[in-house]
């Protein structure tokens, strides 16, 4: 199971987020991704997300998270597997939707970027 965490400067007076820190927190969980680490920064420095990889369907770097859209407008880390992405792909894929990746991880970006909260 991958391992995945942030860092959130919540105040308006909080100090910005550390790369170091996120780093840190994040390499506590190599034993939980062992596949590869990936960190994301926000250019305000309010937020940090680390990924520790455990690679189980798209074993390739294009799964590699945290997951930027194409735009980069939207970046995910999840942990988890949803088990009918082949079919919400194909979905997707029809409606004119290009896919980087082979990963479920990128069909949950797709859907946020697609329908949002909901």
């Amino acid at each position: 199971m991958c391992g995945i965490n942030g860092v959130f400067a919540y105040a308006d007076k909080a100090p910005a987020v550390q790369p170091d820190e996120v780093l840190r927190t994040r390499d506590t969980m190599t034993a939980r991704g062992p596949d590869g680490a990936g960190l994301w920064m926000a250019k305000d420095g309010r937020l940090g997300l680390g990924h520790r990889r455990l690679a189980i369907i798209d074993l390739t770097e294009a799964g590699a998270q945290p997951m930027h859209s194409a735009d980069s407008r939207y970046t995910v880390t999840f942990n988890g597997e949803i088990y009918n992405y082949p079919q919400l792909r194909a979905e997707m894929e029809k409606d004119g939707t290009t896919f980087r990746s082979h990963s479920d991880t990128e069909v949950l970006l797709h859907l946020y970027r697609r329908d949002g909260m909901g």
